[in-house]
């Protein structure tokens, strides 16, 4: 396998590490007022390099206080078909522009995010409600994706490879499978794009996880149709700011366009257009199961490349270090509100320690500040929408009726115009909904166990599979949850978080079972082979 040539961005690590985390927070408060400063434009749709506007506009405001961030084109159904179209007529010469073209414009954007690292940061707290930390990791995210998917084509000279066959003296009179040849035969098997994919994007990782699946479309020679969240969780503003630092770095007119608009006509137009190849979606299981399922019975032949949201256990051993345990599952079962589809929603721990773990867990939990996420001690900021909020609440009911809440629960008391929440903790049947449906919030559930074997079943009786923790000091169940765990992305005694937090290059963020549709990962070696289709040539002379 080829070596890359890659390292990850980590910039608070560096600044921390090398004694400069005041200058780390400086550089995020001076970019928080700048982009405060910006807020209130009005933002056109891209198409085809050009600046369209439509008809309506949507109007984002920040789930901080309510304060408007900007004005943005309602684009149609008609928007998305032009946008489709100028993908389509941009594809041959990006096609054929050479994979080291494609990897040096995407280098070149990776610069230009990091140069602009802070003011995408700030903007992407205000549009979501994260911390500086959570928002300066997605920044840097996004430019590890650039960074690796580039070192990996290059590694791979683009997926092209020859081989041959060399000329014999046997002839025969009529061809038959494996019939000896004179003639030397060359062969060269590349893996070419699809086409125009459309790419939808959510509002959790509206900067790393747009960049992702966008920079894999198109570094692998694909055009792009984009639409961020652009309905009741909106971020499109960060959205526009890609498009203006993926044009700033080279990317040609109508490779990449920018579309923002409801998802019942932006995205089903990407999914129903016969000129859209391929489909990049992270979001709900349901959209995405939608999709496919309406894409397949119109009778379109499209690649679907999805990430569908998850359900994930952490298992905590008798033998576990009870204080690692506690702090990795608070920041993954609560940062940013668990509004990940990598977030830490269920925990089983063993009996004999169980209260232990709840009481220290619980004591975490209330050291959390919530608040203004713009501010440097806040750790939980607003949840990003009202229907977020009801989520919350009626599970909390739920809870109530069905079992016990442990901690939290109710609205936290915050002198501002959002939807501010306490992290809660539930005890509850395994059968109850709660447990098995994917919430988005900070709700953790937490169960006993007796025995390994009960705890690993527990934790595979989920219809999705993409991330899973455990806690342990013995070898052997290790090896056990290794060999029966069925998640795509699993940590074991990791100390910073224990379901979330991938690093691009090192982990590769997969799902199985209802979490994907073909069980290959960002972030890893395999993420760009899925955008581009193999083909054979072999020329006889």
């Amino acid at each position: 396998m080829p070596k890359s040539s890659f390292s990850n961005e980590f910039t608070y690590k560096h600044f921390v590490e090398s004694g400069k985390e005041d200058e780390f927070d400086k550089l995020f408060d001076d970019a928080a007022q700048r982009a405060k400063a910006q807020f209130g434009k009005k933002h056109p749709l891209y198409i085809g390099g050009k600046e369209v506007l439509a008809a309506e506009i949507l109007t984002e405001r920040s789930p901080i206080d309510g304060s408007v961030i900007g004005y943005f084109q309602k684009g149609t159904r008609e928007h998305a078909r032009q946008a489709v179209e100028a993908a389509a007529a941009a594809l041959p010469a990006w096609m054929e522009s050479g994979y080291k073209e494609r990897a040096d414009i995407f280098k070149k954007a990776a610069a230009v995010f990091s140069k602009n690292k802070f003011n995408l940061a700030a903007i992407l707290s205000y549009e979501n409600g994260k911390s500086r930390y959570e928002s300066v990791g997605e920044v840097d995210e996004a430019i590890d994706f650039m960074r690796y998917y580039a070192a990996e084509l290059e590694a791979n000279k683009g997926f092209s490879r020859r081989t041959s066959l060399q000329g014999g003296t046997a002839k025969v009179s009529a061809g038959f499978q494996g019939a000896p040849s004179a003639k030397s035969e060359k062969v060269t098997i590349r893996l070419r794009p699809f086409g125009v994919f459309g790419i939808i994007a959510p509002f959790n990782f509206p900067v790393s996880i747009s960049v992702g699946m966008s920079a894999g479309a198109m570094i692998a020679g694909n055009t792009a149709v984009f639409k961020p969240s652009s309905s009741d969780s909106m971020t499109m503003l960060s959205g526009v700011k890609i498009y203006e630092y993926l044009k700033e770095a080279g990317v040609p007119p109508g490779v990449f366009n920018c579309i923002t608009g409801p998802g019942s006509e932006i995205g089903d137009e990407l999914v129903t257009n016969t000129r859209v190849a391929g489909i990049a979606f992270t979001g709900s299981r349901i959209v995405g199961t939608g999709m496919i399922r309406k894409a397949y019975e119109l009778g379109l032949q499209k690649t679907f490349i999805v990430e569908m949201g998850g359900k994930n256990p952490v298992i905590i051993s008798k033998s576990a270090n009870l204080d690692e345990a506690v702090s990795a599952v608070a920041s993954a079962a609560f940062g940013f509100n668990g509004q990940k589809c990598s977030a830490c929603s269920r925990v089983y721990v063993h009996e004999s320690i169980k209260e232990q773990f709840v009481s220290k867990l619980i004591e975490k939990a209330r050291s959390f500040k919530i608040g203004n996420p713009i501010s440097k001690e806040v750790y939980m900021g607003p949840l990003i929408s009202e229907n977020a909020l009801r989520t919350y609440t009626e599970a909390v009911e739920k809870a109530k009726a069905t079992g016990r809440v442990l901690y939290g629960g109710n609205k936290a008391h915050v002198s501002m115009n959002g939807h501010y929440v306490e992290p809660t903790i539930i005890e509850v049947r395994h059968d109850s909904e709660l447990v098995h449906s994917e919430l988005f919030v900070p709700i953790l559930t937490i169960e006993g166990f007796k025995n390994f074997d009960e705890a690993l079943d527990m934790a595979n009786d989920t219809e999705y599979g993409l991330t899973a923790g455990l806690y342990t000091g013995k070898r052997k169940e290790i090896i056990e949850f290794m060999e029966r765990i069925e998640a795509g992305t699993v940590y074991v005694n990791r100390d910073t978080s224990a379901t979330t937090g991938a690093i691009v290059g090192l982990h590769t963020f997969v799902g199985w079972k209802g979490s994907s549709v073909n069980g290959k990962g960002s972030g890893s070696k395999l993420y760009l082979q899925q955008f581009m289709r193999e083909q054979s040539i072999s020329i006889t002379k």
